[in-house]
């Protein structure tokens, strides 16, 4: 188990030991108080998927530990689309998500037998960075984004965008092909043409090595969850983006949520195998959990809560389902 990768993040998308052992003391506390009603639980839950949506689920899952000490939540990150991959083979139980599961992965999951219920987390806004070292581009229009990513734009200097910008090759640093991250990216912006892919483009599942190639280099651009901007801004500059004819909006939790900052704002999602949550109490006693500390995990870590509304109306789903399966 990758426990407390999150801690190696920098403030504030950590949450600090001292709030998450309050917030497990807390749930404990409540647990005790309610003698006889929390049930003492063993076996694993596994959980796979996005590493954007890693830190939510991080927190989450610490938190669990301190009421449910002796199950073992194993997250691990292969992004979105490994996720998927080993969900719909029904080798997990939960699968982080940055993006709808897709019809191919919705035919392999019938295939397989393997029926799910998705659940909504929080709110992200695909956030464009540079290093704060980069004294010359503020914002950018969707235009140039295509323009700095496309393949067959042909632009590879920052100067092919700006003739006021520098005579320097732009350097891109991209999530992989197998995060949602950069599906929703090569959906919204890139409209599923080829992005570029060259010696100045680096790839990578893990948001981590992509906030470390953009802080040293002035002349780097890349893109990844707006909680490692948020953990990452003493070194990092996030860029204003806009439509045509619009102004450039910076991404921040109330643009994020009331859809302002467009076209890159995006929910969050985690799918839970329905056989696992009827014959598995460890695993439907946390997907209760997931809905009921979301929201405060979401704003802990960087990312925008849902509105409550949203998280009960699911919470009913699963316990509606639970209790179907019980009968």
């Amino acid at each position: 188990m990758k426990k407390m990768k999150w801690l190696s993040l920098a403030v504030p998308l950590t949450l600090s030991a001292g709030v998450l052992a309050g917030c497990g003391e807390d749930e404990a506390a409540a647990g005790a108080g309610d003698a006889g009603e929390t049930e003492a639980l063993s076996g694993e839950v596994l959980l796979d998927g996005s590493s954007t949506v890693q830190p939510i689920m991080e927190a989450i899952t610490y938190m669990y530990n301190q009421t449910q000490p002796e199950v073992e939540t194993v997250l691990n990150t292969s992004g979105t689309g490994g996720g998927f991959e080993r969900f719909t083979l029904g080798e997990t139980d939960f699968s982080n998500a940055s993006r709808p599961i897709a019809e191919d992965e919705i035919a392999l999951a019938e295939e397989n037998g393997i029926e799910y219920t998705e659940l909504e987390v929080a709110y992200d806004g695909l956030s464009v960075v540079v290093s704060q070292q980069n004294d010359f581009v503020d914002e950018l229009t969707v235009e140039q984004l295509r323009e700095i990513f496309l393949a067959d734009s042909g632009a590879t200097m920052w100067s092919d965008i700006n003739p006021d910008w520098p005579e320097e090759e732009i350097v891109i640093f991209s999530p992989g092909h197998d995060s949602g991250t950069f599906d929703y990216f090569n959906e919204v912006i890139l409209e599923e043409q080829p992005m570029r892919e060259d010696e100045n483009v680096t790839l990578s599942e893990n948001d981590n090595t992509l906030v470390t190639g953009i802080q040293g280099n002035p002349y780097a651009i890349g893109f990844f969850g707006y909680a490692y901007y948020e953990a990452n801004q003493d070194t990092l500059k996030v860029l204003g983006i806009s439509e045509e004819g619009g102004e450039a909006v910076l991404p921040s939790p109330e643009t994020i949520q009331d859809g302002t900052y467009t076209p890159l704002s995006r929910p969050l999602f985690t799918y839970v195998n329905n056989e696992a949550l009827a014959t598995e109490p460890q695993v439907a006693d946390f997907s209760v959990f997931i809905l009921e500390n979301a929201a405060e995990a979401a704003e802990q870590v960087g990312y925008v809560a849902l509105p409550e509304e949203m998280y009960q109306e699911q919470l009913d789903t699963i316990t509606n389902i639970i209790g179907a399966e019980a009968e």
